[in-house]
């Protein structure tokens, strides 16, 4: 019998088990960190951040508090996280890529309280969802809990919005370096007698992003040859705005929290550069519009006094339209040459308009068998369309194609020994359901092969484990035989710089996590604290990006195996709420197993790590706050931070001669903030320095990063 088969029948047995230790185990999982100690009357507790990373689960935490009061957005606070990489494409509402312990693009899933962020439109991304609204971001790695009712392969991000139950009212403003700004604005109103909840949220984000670029190539002043100078973009300016108005009630008799949602979210994009660096695009835009209508509900004690429910429903209409009709070829300087094919798909030109209706359907519901045990449910729907048509190309026959996921898991929570040991078990039913309806660059896309309506189904299953020996000492492991499904972006294109690819196959992975961590209380508010991960990542049918050199678009492919086994760490100390260190490193190998090609002749890539993606980087990070310094209840807070990067290939290793192979180059940066804030945080005024050595830095297919650049916020908080 196969390993896996051996795993999924243990699995299910244990299932099927009554709890043996509920009688020994009464201790209820969320009070397992708090202690009282009666000989001088304190209570401490473990911070919400602090109990994940104590849980069965490789899962870090990062508190969003402090950088809600700066103007900095959650890829760049994630971005210093142990095992995380973002590579960005540019400046401010860039495209970007998140890798976890190595895995990323779509590997790794975006939840927003548990719901998919794509549900407020494919706009919103880490890059401008409004920080003000967070109180935390929970970084799962490879394994994830079957209540996400997520086909995530690499991890997860989950953003926890603020549910604090007292009125309030949060206004910021910053400015910036290359013509930034960024307003936001939220409340949070409930009624004295009716008890209705109104919470509003709008957002705004502008940036020229003309920054400059160092050593391009431009025509000289006859234009009879070309010269390499320094010039600031001219075509990269973004806008981004989103409002949300949700209103409902909470601690009623039949819902805990019972509240219906409507956001609108528009995101208008000069394209600057294609996939790579050496396409100037100086005409070509992408403009996003989307709509959202959610309800959602909860209750504990749900007809019963052991069932919990949460169940959500939405509906996005997301409409993007891709500008393509000029027939020019740019250069840095913003003069051009009239050419003979569009800028972007190096084809005819077009007005192309991409309507991705998404409906999303998500239940979870909680049984407990006893304070220790535990049953969960849920179940996922993801439905997403993928209409388009061409108000320019009149030959352009329109598409409907629809992407549809079920997604069905179980799972089993037990807390033994005093809280001591926590254990987790869980199955998920994939079921997938495409229907193609393009014919477009059909042997590029697969569009000739591919199957008009198919479904397939496929089983995932796993196990986390975490066991305190000491609080100086714990120990956490866990495995997931985990399925990720395509999502749309790799199977129906972006519409601008993406290809298609019908014919794309799931990704399947064998996850393994092993950790150690703790903490010590070494006295006078002195606390020392550390965590250790190891990680396996062996994945089949790898899906990766590719770049084609002539035409600068990009497209996802599947790689027939890729093994990926690294180690991540970090170690904390604080002392007394003023001084804060913090190291981490991680280092990741990630490698293709693809021995043999389909003619059956030997792979030159084979044993290479995978191109375009740092396997070693390292963060730092040190602060102190000073309190009451100058107006009544203040606090004063500095911060340094610098981030390493080592050197990666952008293409495969095999390709090329030595002296020609092209290198990512290694990355030195340094920040630095200053965070004032008076009347108990009434009041905040933050300056921000990023790139403060001005490094010469270039990321994602040698796309360059900006240079030194210096931002202003004023926020009130009432």
């Amino acid at each position: 019998m196969k390993f896996r088969q051996i795993v999924f029948v243990l699995l299910c047995a244990l299932l099927r088990i009554v709890p043996l230790f509920a009688q020994d185990s009464l201790v209820v999982k969320g009070k397992l960190n708090d202690t009282l100690m009666l000989s001088n009357a304190t209570v401490t507790a473990r911070s919400q951040e602090q109990q994940l990373r104590e849980g069965a689960y490789a899962v870090g935490a990062v508190n969003i508090r402090i950088q809600a009061a700066t103007l900095q957005t959650l890829t760049q606070a994630i971005d210093r996280s142990s095992g995380i990489r973002i590579r960005e494409e540019g400046g401010v509402g860039s495209d970007f890529d998140l890798s976890i312990n190595g895995m990323g693009g779509n590997s790794v899933r975006y939840f927003l309280d548990g719901m998919p962020l794509d549900a407020k439109g494919s706009g919103i991304t880490l890059s401008n969802l409004p920080v003000n609204l967070i109180e935390r971001v929970e970084i799962y790695k490879g394994v994830i809990p079957a209540s996400f009712g997520s086909d995530a392969l690499g991890g997860a991000i989950n953003i926890i919005t603020n549910r604090q139950h007292r009125n309030y009212l949060d206004f910021s403003y910053g400015i910036g370096s290359f013509h930034t700004h960024k307003a936001d604005f939220s409340a949070r109103f409930t009624g004295r007698r009716t008890g209705l909840t109104i919470k509003p949220v709008i957002s705004a984000s502008y940036s020229k992003n003309d920054y400059l670029m160092h050593d391009v190539k431009v025509r000289n002043a006859d234009r009879t040859a070309f010269i390499v100078t320094d010039l600031p973009r001219f075509h990269d300016d973004y806008l981004s705005l989103f409002a949300q108005l949700e209103a409902g009630v909470s601690d009623r008799s039949w819902a805990d929290d019972f509240y219906l949602s409507a956001s609108v979210s528009k995101v208008d994009k000069e394209l600057q550069t294609g996939a790579t660096q050496s396409y100037v695009i100086g005409m070509a835009e992408r403009n996003t519009k989307a709509l959202n209508l959610s309800a959602r509900y909860a209750k504990k004690g749900f007809l019963t006094d052991r069932l919990d429910v949460n169940a959500t429903v939405s509906q996005t209409w997301d409409h993007t339209q891709t500008i393509d009709t000029t027939y020019r070829r740019y250069y840095w300087d913003g003069t051009y040459i009239e050419g003979s094919y569009s800028e972007i798909r190096h084809r005819g030109k077009t007005l192309r308009n991409y309507r991705r209706p998404m409906t999303l359907v998500r239940g979870n519901f909680d049984y407990h068998l006893s304070e220790a045990h535990q049953l969960t449910l849920n179940y996922l729907l993801n439905r997403t369309g993928n209409r388009q048509d061409d108000a320019w190309d009149a030959d352009y026959v329109p598409t409907d194609d629809a992407l549809t996921k079920h997604i069905i898991g179980l799972s089993y929570n037990q807390v033994l020994f005093g809280g001591k040991m926590d254990n987790a078990f869980f199955v998920k039913d994939y079921i997938n359901h495409l229907e193609v309806g393009q014919s477009e660059f059909a042997s590029t896309s697969g569009a000739a092969t591919a199957e008009a309506s198919s479904t397939r189904n496929y089983l995932g299953y796993g196990v986390g484990s975490r066991f305190a020996i000491s609080d100086p000492l714990a120990i956490k492991a866990s495995y997931e035989h985990s399925v990720r499904l395509p999502v749309s972006r790799e199977v129906l294109g972006n519409g601008s710089t993406i290809y298609p690819n019908l014919i794309l196959t799931p990704e399947i992975s064998e996850n393994f996590n092993l950790g150690f961590f703790g903490s010590w209380d070494l006295g006078g508010g002195h606390v020392l604290s550390y965590e250790a991960n190891g990680f396996a990542r062996l994945v089949d049918n790898y899906i990766q990006a590719t770049v084609s050199e002539t035409e600068g678009m990009m497209q996802y492919v599947n790689v027939a195996a890729v093994h990926i086994k690294g180690v991540d760490g970090e170690i904390r100390y604080d002392w007394a709420g003023k001084l804060h260190l913090a190291v981490n490193a991680s280092y990741d190998d990630c490698r293709d197993q693809r021995e043999f090609n389909q003619d059956g002749s030997r792979s030159i890539t084979y044993r290479n790590r995978t191109p375009n993606r740092p396997w070693t980087f390292s963060n730092a990070e040190a602060s102190y706050t000073f309190h009451q310094v100058g107006l009544p209840d203040s606090r004063l807070r500095l911060t340094a931070d610098y981030q390493w990067v080592h050197w990666f290939f952008v293409t495969w290793e095999a390709f090329g001669s030595a002296s020609t192979k092209s290198r990512i180059p290694t990355q030195h940066i340094v920040n630095a903030s200053l965070l004032y804030s008076w009347q108990g945080g009434r009041y905040n005024l933050s300056l921000e320095c990023t790139n403060l050595l001005d490094a010469l830095a270039y990321d994602n297919y040698m796309l360059q990063k900006p240079g030194r650049a210096f931002f202003l916020k004023f926020r009130l908080f009432l």
